[in-house]
């Protein structure tokens, strides 16, 4: 189950804890197309367990789209580094 926190005090941080499944990408959009464009998105996923590969593609492309990836786990970073070779 993934919980996430949303702080705000000059960007936006999305605390993220538990698993990120294949179900939660789509909340994830949805959460980070709300936000105004004027201040700058980052994700924090020191509290999180486990992603799924389709959860990967999309940190990957966020990532890519700007959004900072705080705290990001060494197991995740590897996997996220893999798939953008893979392209």
């Amino acid at each position: 189950m993934l919980k996430i926190k949303r702080s705000a005090n000059g960007k936006v941080i999305f605390t993220l804890s538990g698993r990120i499944e294949t179900q939660d990408v789509a909340e994830l959009q949805r959460l980070l197309a709300l936000e105004t464009v004027d201040h700058p998105v980052a994700m924090d996923l020191r509290d999180v367990t486990l992603v799924g590969r389709d959860a990967v593609k999309y940190l990957a492309c966020c990532e890519a789209d700007g959004i900072k990836l705080e705290n990001c786990p060494a197991y995740i970073r590897e996997w996220i580094r893999k798939q953008q070779d893979a392209k």
